[in-house]
């Protein structure tokens, strides 16, 4: 992760802010910068720009917005992404604005196969600005002006090559001489011995720079075309491990040379500065001697960082080469794994219209059978209904035929049964038995009368299943028999 300390502004000491935290890690947090829309995705122009390691097409170029609604509440809004995203485990719907809170859980992607998590999980939290500092990921304008810095110091130290270069070996040794010495007094002889040498403040920056990085960095030219080499061979290891190990060796031996060349020179400057104050104006042939030393050392120290330079620019060719070999491959593969997903959903899709065809063929037999059975019941149903209304017919005519008064013409009204086995209403056979003795049918002599409860019972159940007319008109008719009775 690169340097945040371009986030930091003024008056952020002691503030709290929000922020998505990488889960598992201490690095590569987002900041949620109030004010501000928040953008993220693998294309240029978002915020902040993931690139998945392991799946380049993951992470879709917009994937998703993070912005505050009109009361300050933090939203997330899926851009139409390819593998969506998950709020708390559940995917959101596209384009749709979903509020988030303090520990939510944020997924972006899928977790691959024999994965349980996926490469980009967050939780929203809400912490100190000195707890989030630290952890910050670039944003991506700030990555671009790196690289940009970096392209330049890079052209720079080319053109200043190509320019020593082009003025033949026969000029070298001048233009060596000459920028070693600048922008001090350069190191000459003035007559009789005296020499103004310059002390080792004066020499050129570019020999002076070479500096010990310390005991567990190692040696590197700062500043200079070595760290760009350095960074560069870190990203051409990935694509050639042993090719680029080799390079980096030969490169670290060369800067030893360098700097050994370098400790060397610096060591006869103090020699000859010592040997100036020593013997001031005598023993000049000795301090020439040193500064022809010196100056042979300069000389070498002055070659070895121009064939340093032509190694740098070979392997800046060579690593231009295998990037954009990379990135092809990168390219071929993304689409190769695009077709096989596009031809494996074709594939399900077509499985799963074959497997609804087969249920709508099902489907129809079903129905089908179901609506025969239908039409079986509703003939049945209609055979039942009209042999039953048959029956109640035949009943009906049996009820009026059998229980109905001969005498009255009416259902019996307080049956009673003769010894003959007749039945009649007791006022009828009363009214009848003053005039004569016999039965209206048989005419046989009637000895007895008895009432007959359950013909009662059969005719009040039957009356009350007919209509209203009938059961008014026997009321009435009940009626005028008691009042006739009890006159």
């Amino acid at each position: 992760m690169g340097d945040p300390g371009s986030l930091v502004t003024e008056g952020r000491a002691g503030d709290r802010s929000w922020c998505l935290r990488r889960v598992g890690m201490n690095a590569e947090w987002l900041l949620l910068e109030d004010g501000n829309e928040v953008t993220v995705g693998r294309g240029f122009g978002v915020t902040y720009q993931l690139v998945s390691k392991i799946c380049p097409l993951m992470i879709s170029r917009n994937h998703c917005i993070l912005k505050q609604n009109a009361e300050g509440q933090w939203t997330i809004m899926d851009n139409k992404s390819l593998n969506g995203v998950w709020l708390n485990r559940e995917r959101l719907e596209p384009l749709k604005v979903y509020s988030i809170h303090n520990g939510d859980h944020i997924q972006l992607g899928v977790p691959l196969e024999n994965k349980e998590n996926a490469e980009y999980e967050y939780e929203v939290t809400e912490e100190d600005w000195e707890r989030i500092y630290p952890c910050l990921s670039p944003k991506s304008d700030q990555m671009m002006e790196k690289n940009k810095g970096l392209r330049a110091k890079r052209k720079f130290s080319l053109n200043e090559l190509e320019g020593s270069g082009a003025e033949g070996p026969s000029n070298l040794k001048s233009k060596i001489s000459k920028v070693s010495c600048e922008p001090g007094q350069p190191v000459k002889s003035h007559g009789k011995g005296e020499v103004a040498s310059q002390p080792s403040e004066y020499l050129d920056p570019k020999l002076t720079s070479l500096q010990l990085s310390g005991k567990t960095t190692g040696a590197h030219v700062d500043p200079g075309p070595a760290k760009v080499v350095e960074l560069h061979y870190k990203k051409q290891k990935a694509s050639n491990p042993s090719a680029s190990q080799s390079r980096l060796e030969l490169f670290k031996v060369t800067m030893s040379r360098i700097l050994k060349l370098k400790t060397q020179m610096q060591e006869k400057q103090v020699a000859v500065l010592n040997v100036k104050k020593q013997t001031q104006k005598g023993n000049s042939k000795k301090i020439v001697k040193m500064e022809q030393e010196l100056q042979d050392l300069q000389s070498q120290l002055c070659a070895e960082q121009a064939q340093q330079q032509a190694r740098v620019e070979q392997l800046e060719k060579t690593f231009q080469e295998e990037q954009q070999h990379l990135q092809r491959l990168e390219k071929e593969q993304g689409e190769e794994d695009l077709k096989q997903q596009l031809a494996q959903t074709l594939q399900e899709h077509r499985a799963l219209m074959e497997e609804l065809n087969r249920s709508k063929k099902d489907f129809e037999a079903i129905i089908q059978a179901k609506n025969k059975e239908l039409e079986q019941t509703k003939e049945e149903k209609a055979k039942v209904q009209a042999q039953k209304e048959e029956v109640l017919s035949h009943v009906n005519d049996v009820l009026e035929n059998e229980l109905q008064c001969i005498i009255c013409s009416e259902y019996f009204i307080e049956a009673v049964t003769l010894n003959c086995a007749h039945s009649f209403c007791s006022y009828c056979i009363s009214e009848w038995m003053k005039r004569k003795i016999e039965c209206p049918i048989c005419r046989k002599d009637i000895k007895s009368k008895t009432h007959s409860l359950v013909l009662d019972n059969c005719i009040n159940k039957m009356v009350d299943n007919l209509s209203s007319e009938v059961k008014e008109r026997r009321i009435v008719l009940i009626r005028e028999r008691k009042a006739k009775r009890l006159s």
